[in-house]
């Protein structure tokens, strides 16, 4: 019963093409469609339909660590449709499942909007490129579209560490060599120091989590190999702070001096739900290592990148709010997904309202014109302005109180 259920539940996420499938005790199957939860017309689920749906799909292994540490994370083939990444975990002692959708068809650089640097990223022979954002922003997606292009275009000999594999990418022109951290291998660190004696050309890293990953990734790259590698940061300029504030303080001036000789370009991406048609759009912040930001990373003046960004145009280089203004200009995002996904909510909110969208800046932004000017020249603004040092709940509640007045404005986009 539990398997034809679950057969069931999957052919629906697959036929309605939602990203994500949630399974808790007290709620109907939802499914994640175009970024929001949609509840099926099914039962509600109880303790034992969890716990039956979970053993349908678990692999004995991952069941056992699931019983001694209330989690685990696997993947498996749905057919020749999918494929899904799980995640199962206890929360108020009953047993709940997420499921994310791995579709088996990759899609090209101009389908997912990759940057025109991304094709001379994939031919360099050494170096490291960073993919960056939230959980479920497509960094994945974006990795795989280009581990698949190099195999695709050249002989090479790729070795990937991920947990889980999602994307099973075939031998075609290139070795691809996939390994499972928990399975194949213990941990990070220890697939990249191995993959150094395998003859590697390129190397991806599913998730520079920890001081010893990031550290490898980066020798990696400094001893003549290409790494990709992922982080769970936003903008460029916070990510090359994040790497150098993993190590030690006496460790962090070699670091620099490593990051800026080796770094080749840093993708910050997010997904924002389209308001012309049904799916999702990405976002990016994209920066490309000039000798200027080679000289920045190594001088500690990573607060000055942003407008290294925005003179960096004929690189490709754009800074994340930029491109949301243009999704929103061009009617593919609302003005209020355009300010919820932005680095510097008062500062969009001074573009919006310049161009005849009614926002009340001062009720909503008060120091918006602070944010917008501290944000072009690299200084602070004051404690609580948008582009300062506002906390996540401020932002939040200004985002909400801003919702429905910019939901008119974005209905005439």
């Amino acid at each position: 019963m539990a398997t034809i259920q679950i057969d069931r539940l999957l052919e629906t996420t697959v036929r309605r093409n939602a990203s994500d499938l949630h399974l808790a005790v007290g709620r109907p199957p939802t499914l994640r469609l175009h970024g929001h939860l949609r509840e099926l017309q099914t039962k509600t689920l109880d303790a034992e339909d969890t716990m039956s749906l979970m053993k349908s799909i678990t692999p004995d292994r991952i069941q056992q660590e699931f019983e001694e540490t209330g989690s685990g994370d696997f993947g498996f083939a749905y057919g020749d449709e999918a494929r899904f990444r799980v995640s199962i975990f206890k929360q108020k002692g009953y047993c709940s499942l997420v499921l994310r959708k791995i579709p088996n068809k990759l899609m090209t650089f101009e389908q997912i909007g990759l940057p025109a640097m991304a094709e001379q990223i994939c031919r360099r022979p050494r170096g490291i490129f960073l993919v960056t954002g939230p959980t479920g922003s497509g960094k994945t997606t974006t990795l795989a579209c280009m581990i698949n292009w190099i195999n695709e275009s050249f002989d090479r000999h790729i070795i990937t560490m991920e947990d889980p594999i999602e994307y099973y990418h075939p031998h075609k022109k290139s070795i691809v060599v996939q390994r499972e951290v928990g399975v194949d291998v213990p941990n990070f660190a220890e697939a990249i120091r191995r993959a150094l004696r395998q003859d590697p050309d390129v190397l991806l890293v599913g998730e520079m989590r920890d001081l010893a990953t990031i550290g490898a990734a980066i020798t990696a790259a400094e001893t003549g190999h290409l790494v990709f590698g992922t982080l769970h940061t936003n903008g460029a300029a916070s990510t090359i702070n994040r790497v150098i504030d993993a190590f030690p303080t006496d460790a962090q001036e070699q670091i620099r001096v490593q990051l800026a000789n080796n770094l080749i370009a840093v993708l910050s991406q997010t997904l924002c739900p389209r308001s012309d048609q049904e799916g999702r759009v990405a976002a990016y912040e994209f920066m490309y290592v000039t000798p200027s930001i080679q000289n920045l990373i190594r001088d500690n003046k990573t607060f000055r990148i942003d407008s290294d960004i925005q003179t960096g145009k004929k690189y490709g280089m754009q800074l994340l709010d930029d491109h949301l203004w243009q999704l929103f200009q061009a009617g593919k995002i609302s003005a209020e997904e355009a300010v919820d996904k932005s680095k510097v909510p008062g500062s969009m909110v001074d573009r919006l309202t310049k161009a005849g969208v009614g926002v009340d800046v001062e009720d909503e932004y008060p120091e918006a014109g602070e944010a917008e000017a501290a944000a072009a020249g690299g200084g602070s603004a004051k404690p609580g302005a948008p582009g300062g040092a506002q906390s996540d709940a401020e932002k939040q509640a200004q985002i909400a109180a801003n919702r429905a007045r910019m939901q008119a404005a974005a209905g005439k986009k």
